[in-house]
């Protein structure tokens, strides 16, 4: 079994800054790539940032320059730098990580999801 809880999620006014956790646990052989996915109520869940497992990162055109995504592969951890917050990034985010279980099958995995709420 894997699993992926997330953390750092809360009300924040626009402009502030909020950083989210998501540490990946069980049966892991190796972490791939890793992602944050956000859903807004009434819309579709949307792709934020991606990291490899080697560091090379992506972002979504509507937070880049204000998002941050990393990883401590040494944790089995993804984080997410969030800065200059709007209230049009109120959604629930989602972990998700691609990874190759201690049976060598590979699989995606999400998080639970961690409200995010930004207030103007």
């Amino acid at each position: 079994q894997v699993q992926l809880v997330e953390s750092g999620g809360g009300l924040v006014l626009a402009g502030g800054s909020l950083t989210l956790s998501c540490a990946d646990s069980g049966s892991i052989f190796s972490i791939n790539a890793m992602a944050w996915y956000r859903q807004a109520p009434g819309k579709q869940r949307e792709l934020v940032a991606s990291i490899t497992s080697g560091g090379t990162t992506r972002y979504a055109d509507f937070v880049k320059g204000r998002f941050t995504i990393s990883r401590d592969n040494a944790k089995n951890t993804v984080y997410l730098q969030m800065s200059s917050l709007k209230p049009e990034d109120t959604a629930v985010y989602y972990c998700n990580a691609e990874i190759t279980t201690t049976t060598r099958m590979i699989y995606f995995y999400w998080g639970q999801g961690t409200q995010v709420t930004v207030s103007s």
